[in-house]
């Protein structure tokens, strides 16, 4: 029973510590980073600490010991910022708790190095930056940094920039007497980050669901994918944008019996249910990525694309045992008597015995090849192809020698050099088609028509020059044009300003046209410069272009040695041109037929 007057005597509230609890949870969202966790720091917020900042909020030691203002009131963000900043001073090996003569940092190393703290925090966020702080900090270490300094003085934004507020927030304390080995807060600091990255590699990839997660097992062609990026880098950089496709009703529909790859898509398709090691699925991988990045698709020409096939899995499967790369699963091609031969020269060597040759197997199946043509799935886009096969393979390359990882084979380096220096774009090679079927006047010399003379020696005559006349009705070409309705109108509009540049670039002043859809249609001879304001897509059906060339064939006007460029999308009829000519058609696209003259693909 209470008595009178002594209302709330035994109901008395203990008095609230807010800096108390504003500190703990600011401490407890530092250790919550597992980086910082690893430094292994201690705190001490005792009343009476001399080492305590007296108007900052922390200062670390080299005993590893975070002294934290006893009283102070700060936001939580504040204190999490603080005690990370500290601890961060640790794992960079600003307080080392090394042995010997300990040297007191003067004004300059300390500002320096609570600039590279914090410039490191802007990238690594813990709690929050205090607002007095710039949010821009110059580069450089903390030893150039505090030399640059004290030749130039040091900047007023960056003296205090600490935690410890006009005071220094590190502080070296004398070497120990007890005899032990120091505590390695840098090295636990690195170990820690690597640990952090891997783990975010890890969710990103889908691996972990977050940074605590344990990590989901990877699955042993992802540990093979895995081992390229980290351990191989002559294919690491392919691995790196290679992606595997692991669908069993995909590689039932396909018949896929281990793996096959399509290089326009970047990926790599396998059959989940077939079980390998990790050392042969290391092999099944290097070999598809190899096909995509030596591109033996569109080496095949006009091959058999089956056999040409037969032929790579003999060249790459013989270097990969030569480079011993995983071990060569059962069943996979390999004859030592082919070492040495590039895939055009296998190709030549088996074509002969067709009847053998399609009882082989590819790591897709008995009869098929493990080149696809196109993707399975939803294509991935990628800027361009080629340069980021030969990008990846030529820096590869360059990392393979410069680790020194090991030889390899001379025809798989001789195909990489190959690649490092790019194809001709297809203006380029029409260029230098045109240079040689269609050259330009040259210019004759003689003394009929001298020239001036020079000033140096006016005793000397020289011959002059100038331009025969009968020259100038060489200096032609034909050009048979698909205007059907099938017609890329891009397509047309890059190869007649390709064509009008390099004929005005050499002279010619007309060429001969013939547009072609389901009948032909003479223009005659057309200024080159007009040829593209003449051009009609009529769309009439298909498309008939040998009856114009046969209208050129026999056309009495038409120089015999003047050269043809025929023009077309490849949905025409078989062509017969009975003298020097040149085809232009759109990139992936094909002719119907084998053809004997150039073809240039307008990307």
């Amino acid at each position: 029973m209470s008595t009178a007057g002594g209302k709330g005597r035994g109901t008395r509230k203990t008095k609230r510590d807010l800096a108390g609890e504003a500190f703990e949870a600011g401490l407890e969202a530092a250790r919550s980073n597992s980086a910082l966790r690893a430094v292994g720091f201690t705190v001490c917020r005792k009343e009476k600490c001399d080492l305590a900042p007296h108007r900052g909020l922390v200062r670390v030691d080299s005993e590893g010991v975070l002294h934290a203002h006893p009283d102070r009131l700060a936001a939580p963000e504040a204190w999490a910022w603080a005690i990370a900043h500290a601890a961060i001073h640790l794992g960079f090996g600003h307080v080392p708790a090394a042995q010997g003569v300990r040297t007191q940092p003067d004004r300059f190393d300390l500002a320096a190095r609570c600039v590279a703290v914090n410039r490191f925090l802007l990238t690594f966020p813990v709690g929050l930056t205090p607002e007095n702080l710039p949010d821009r900090y110059p580069d450089g270490d903390e030893e150039r940094l505090a030399a640059h300094w004290r030749r130039g003085g040091l900047p007023a934004a960056y003296e205090h920039c600490g935690t410890a507020g006009d005071e220094p927030d590190q502080l070296l304390l004398p070497w120990p007497t007890w005899r032990g080995t120091p505590t390695d807060w840098q090295l636990a600091f690195a170990h820690a980050l690597t640990r952090t990255m891997s783990a975010a590699m890890d969710m990103a990839g889908g691996r972990r669901a977050s940074l605590d997660d344990e990590p989901v097992r990877m699955r042993p062609w992802e540990k093979a994918l895995s081992w390229f990026i980290s351990s191989y880098p002559l294919l690491g950089g392919i691995a790196a944008g290679i992606r595997i496709v692991a669908d069993v009703e995909l590689a039932h529909a396909h018949g896929i019996s281990v793996a096959a790859v399509d290089a326009e898509a970047g990926e790599i398709y396998i059959n989940p249910l077939r079980r390998f090691d990790d050392e042969e699925w290391r092999f099944i991988l290097a070999h598809e990525m190899l096909h995509a990045a030596l591109r033996h698709g569109d080496r095949c020409g006009t091959r058999d694309p089956y056999l040409f096939n037969i032929a790579a899995d003999y060249v790459i499967n013989g270097w990969l045992r030569e480079m011993q790369v995983g071990t060569m699963p059962d069943g996979l091609l390999y004859d030592p008597e082919l070492a040495g031969l590039s895939a055009e020269e296998v190709y030549d060597r088996i074509v002969g015995d067709l009847r053998r040759m399609r009882r082989l197997a590819t790591p897709r199946g008995k009869g098929v090849g493990d080149i696809l043509g196109g993707p399975l799935g939803s294509p991935r886009d990628y800027v361009d192809l080629d340069e980021f096969y030969r990008r990846g393979l030529a820096r590869g390359f360059d990392l393979h020698e410069r680790q020194e990882r090991g030889l390899l084979p001379a025809g798989l380096v001789e195909e990489i050099r190959a690649l490092s220096h790019p194809p001709l774009p297809w203006d380029a090679r029409l260029a230098r088609w045109f240079d040689e079927f269609v050259p330009s006047p040259q210019a004759v010399r003689t003394y009929a028509r001298p020239s001036r003379r020079q000033s140096a020696t006016p005793d000397i005559p020289r011959a002059g020059r100038y331009f025969p006349p009968e020259e100038i009705a060489r200096c032609t070409f034909g050009v048979v044009l698909d205007t059907s309705g099938s017609m890329d109108r891009t397509l047309l509009g890059k190869a007649l300003g390709a064509i009008a540049s390099y004929a005005a670039a050499r002279d010619v002043p007309a060429a001969r046209v013939v547009f072609c859809d389901a009948a032909p249609h003479d223009a005659g001879f057309l200024p080159v410069t007009e040829i593209a304001g003449r051009v009609r897509v009529r769309g009439r059906g298909g498309t008939e272009l040998q009856p114009g060339v046969d209208l050129l064939h026999r056309a009495d006007d038409f120089p015999p040695g003047a050269p043809v460029l025929v023009i077309t999308d490849g949905w025409c009829d078989v062509l017969r041109v009975r003298r020097e000519h040149a085809y232009l058609i759109p990139q992936g696209a094909r002719l119907p037929f084998t053809a004997q003259g150039p073809v240039f693909r307008v990307r």
